[in-house]
Parts: structure tokens; sequence; C-alpha cells
């Protein structure tokens, strides 16, 4: 049956779905930490300084078996977070390739391998999206060059093989590039600070299809959750240890140009 009234605006981060990408270290992981309810789906090392619960993911059957778990509902998590995204991608290749028998996507022929892979990944991650959670994806960056008809310049981007960064990018609500400004004082010392760019750029990849946050905003979970207009999360303790939650167990109890340069007065 057709619609009868229009869909409403989502208003809450539990609906979006938001990629977090930027170099290593900059602090991605800490960022979605902090996010309601969350449970780290993680295919690869760099939670053990943080408070947080995750499930290891080691090959794209673990992936597949926590997302079966998480849609059945019985738990408490809010936000899932897959850290990384590029890491869940390599596993899915694993998968397709060890169930048709292969060594390498190309030895199906005429691009098979690859179709295979991309229409698996998007399938999997097109059904969390679809759930009544947050999704939250975590990819690295790497520099590209481009060429257009008028100029060749780099740009900065997710750190996935073409085809998978053009699934993510087309599912996602927002796209946080997580980077570090640099400003030059009045003594010609430098200062850093990390921000989040949230507009699209020539020089890297940036996005907010709801058009509430700021071109730029501090790599603060708090002051992200203030600009999207929701309420600011309690500050986790520090330098706690990670809960590990093994399959079938129990959850939560409870640049390129992207770095400006700007002068103070």
């Amino acid at each position: 049956m057709l619609p009868q009234e229009k869909t409403p605006p989502r208003n809450s981060l539990s609906d979006l779905t938001v990629l977090v990408w930027g170099g290593q270290k900059i602090g991605k992981s800490t960022f979605c930490s902090n996010a309601d309810g969350a449970l780290f789906l993680a295919t690869e090392a760099g939670l053990n300084s943080l408070d947080v619960y995750q499930h290891p993911i080691l090959t794209w059957d673990d992936f597949l078996q926590a997302c079966a778990e998480i849609a059945e509902g019985k738990h408490r998590f809010k936000t899932v977070i897959v850290d990384t995204v590029d890491n869940a991608y390599k596993l899915c290749a694993q998968y397709i390739c060890e169930k048709h028998k292969i060594e390498h996507e190309s030895d199906l022929g005429y691009g098979k391998g690859w179709a295979l892979i991309n229409s698996e990944f998007y399938r999997v991650l097109n059904k969390l999206t679809l759930l009544p959670y947050g999704l939250f994806m975590i990819s690295h960056s790497q520099e590209k060059e481009i060429e257009s008809r008028t100029c060749k310049y780099t740009k900065m981007v997710p750190t996935l093989p073409d085809k998978a960064r053009k699934i993510v990018l087309g599912m996602v609500d927002m796209i946080l590039y997580c980077d570090l400004e640099v400003t030059k004082k009045a003594d010609d010392t430098f200062t850093q600070r990390r921000v989040i760019r949230t507009r699209p750029s020539l020089y890297y990849e940036a996005g907010d299809r709801t058009g509430r946050l700021p071109e730029t905003l501090d790599l603060d979970y708090g002051k992200f959750i203030e600009a999207f207009g929701g309420k600011k999360p309690a500050v986790p303790a520090a330098g706690a240890a990670v809960t590990t939650i093994a399959a079938g167990a129990t959850t939560r109890p409870d640049a390129a140009k992207p770095k400006s340069e700007k002068k103070e007065a």
C-alpha cells in the first residue's frame, strides 16, 4: 500500500548511519565510544585503552553472527560501531573467496568475484542500517591523486576500495572527517586542534544530510551532541578495562588541503 503521510525527518542519532574517518590515532574510536549504549564490532585491535564493550570479529561469519544477535534485539545496546569497516570489507572478500574456492577475486573472471563481494557487503550493511539502532562505521584515511579535465590534485579519502567506498558513502547520513587544524600564532609557533569537518570539499570526503552541524567542530563527542541538538553524554571513566563479549555471551549490563593554517591576532 502506498503511504498516506510523509515520513518525518529522523531527529535522533540512534536512527542515523555515520562514517567517522581520519588518520590513525587521531581519536576516532574514542569519539565513537561515547555514543549511547555503544557496542564495538572490533575487526582490528586498538581498543585496549578504552572503557567499551566489544565483540571480536575475526571472520565474516563472526560478523554475520553478531549482526543476527543484534537484530534479535535481546540486548541493551543502542549504537553499533564497526571498527573498522575497512577490515570488515576484507573479511567479506575472504569469505567469498573461500565460499567459491578461489584464491583471488579475479579468479572468477569478468569481474564476477568483485560483484559477489560488493553485493554481500552491501546486503549486510544495508540490513544493519535498517535496524532501530545507530550505526557508526570507522575508517582510516589515505591520499588519492585525482585528475580532472582541468587539473590534478590530492584528495583525502577513506581507506576502502573504490566500489566499497561508494557503497558506504551512499548509505550514510553523516561523513565526519577527523582532521588536524593547524593555527599559526603571532610568535610564529604553531598549535594543533583535532577537529571534525562536515562539509563537502574538493580535498576530502565529508557531508551532513541533517544540516545540523557546523562546518567544523572540535573532535569531542559532547560538543558533537550539543551541535546536533541532543543531550550531552556522561564522561566515561578514564583508563578502565575493555569488556570483551564472546559470541553468544550476554550483553551490556547496565592533507593535503584539509589541514588549514590560520593566523591568530
